[in-house]
């Protein structure tokens, strides 16, 4: 199998560099909320960017943005590539944008060698995946995948009581020229270059991260009872303490689930007492519990174990328990054709690569419940994301810019290859 064309890495780099300045931060990162002015700002750019080099420009009823390469035969589903556009408050300038432009780059490339595929490639923005300012994060993906709105998501408001649906409203008025198009549309497949998001390709000197899925993940909200009491009076066989209970199982958590299993993610990050006084005994603790791993058996038994533990050390601090599972997201496969292409490419470029999973939510876990789906990493500097410091090096951001191009032209074969003046 032959290699695609090489891209132009500097005019990707200029491009992050120029959408890095719409919401820039002065600590050197970004701030584009989702639907915001700096995000339609960004998605314009894009835009017009697209339509200069006279791909199309479409919008979906979630404001998800398309640009499309056609191919040789257009009533093909098309091969989809891309990311997101909004960020984090203190994000960074490579999380979403990377993928996004990445996908750009490619489009760009293929027009600049007179490449046509078999079938239209598309370039897709989604929209808020990051949930900072609307939840749920992902929401584009999702309600692309899902052909529709779930009941209620339009109305959802962000911090400052803006209503989800005039976002969209004035989002779809400030790009007039992108033709609106239905949600749900079947793809031919789905490749999205994200940076890693944490340390283990820099750690261990990989250039491209082959992802063969998405960890599924689990919420828990576990809420420990005991008895509000004097905390100058009451000696320590009367008390029965949510803290201390609380802390035990924390405690006992951490030191178990992770270390026994190399795959396994638990974190608790939020904790709320009550009364909350501090000359007073907590009568009751609630506290969260992320858990994630790439087998959704492995989370039901991590789950029980949880819950298993807790019950066991509450009980014998004299407190009642219960546990509750506020949200679950099942594990995803990607598409073993499209993973096997990707780690392909990656081994022809002479690029070190290693398999992995991703213990992040990406829209591609969404997209890989509508058709074949992939994703490529590259590292980020100390493993650092959704901070402004994150940082990805030039060399990088090409070689995972590269390794899409190459995917996309083995996935969506060429057909012909014109002569350019």
């Amino acid at each position: 199998m032959t290699l695609g064309p090489e891209i132009d890495g500097g005019r990707l780099l200029a491009r992050l560099d120029a959408f890095a300045a719409i919401g820039a931060t002065p600590a050197g990162g970004v701030n584009r909320p989702a639907l915001g002015a700096e995000d339609r700002a960004a998605r314009a750019l894009l835009a017009g960017l697209g339509a200069a080099r006279g791909f199309s420009v479409f919008q979906d009823a979630a404001a998800n943005l398309f640009l499309r390469r056609a191919g040789a035969d257009n009533d093909r589903p098309p091969f989809l590539i891309g990311s997101h556009l909004d960020s984090q408050p203190t994000g960074g300038r490579f999380d979403g944008a990377l993928g996004t432009l990445a996908a750009l780059e490619v489009l760009e490339t293929l027009e600049d060698h007179g490449i046509v595929t078999a079938g239209p490639v598309e370039l897709v923005a989604w929209t808020n995946e990051e949930g900072s300012r609307f939840s749920p994060g992902a929401f584009g993906s999702q309600v692309y995948a899902a052909g529709a709105f779930p009941s209620g998501w339009q109305d959802t408001v962000d911090g400052n009581g803006i209503r989800l649906a005039d976002e969209l409203a004035a989002t779809f008025a400030a790009l007039p020229e992108a033709v609106e198009r239905p949600l749900g549309r079947p793809v031919t497949g789905y490749i999205e270059l994200h940076i890693e998001q944490g340390p283990l390709l820099e750690r261990e000197g990989a250039l491209i991260g082959v992802v063969e899925g998405i960890q599924g993940t689990r919420w828990l909200e576990v809420t420990i009872e005991g008895q509000v009491a004097h905390a100058g009076t009451t000696p320590l066989a009367d008390r029965r303490d949510a803290m201390a209970a609380a802390a035990a199982v924390i405690a006992r958590l951490q030191a178990t689930v992770m270390p026994a299993d190399a795959d396994a993610r638990l974190t608790v990050g939020r904790l709320i007492l009550a009364p909350g006084a501090v000359n007073v005994i907590p009568g009751e603790v609630t506290f969260s519990i992320d858990l994630r791993h790439p087998s959704g058996d492995e989370i039901d038994r991590l789950e029980a174990e949880v819950g298993a533990l807790a019950a066991e050390i509450a009980a014998s601090g004299g407190c009642r328990l219960s546990v509750r599972r506020n949200m679950d997201v099942a594990p995803a496969r990607f598409d073993e054709r499209l993973v096997g292409i990707v780690e392909g490419v990656a081994r022809r470029r002479g690029f070190p690569s290693r398999r992995m999973f991703s213990g992040a939510f990406h829209d591609a876990l969404f997209m890989a419940r509508l058709g074949p789906a992939a994703m490529i990493f590259v590292p980020c500097r100390g493993g650092l994301s959704h901070n402004e410091a994150e940082f990805v090096e030039p060399h990088q951001v090409i070689a995972g810019a590269q390794v899409l191009c190459d995917a996309v032209l083995e996935a969506m074969p060429v057909v012909e290859t014109r002569q350019m003046p």
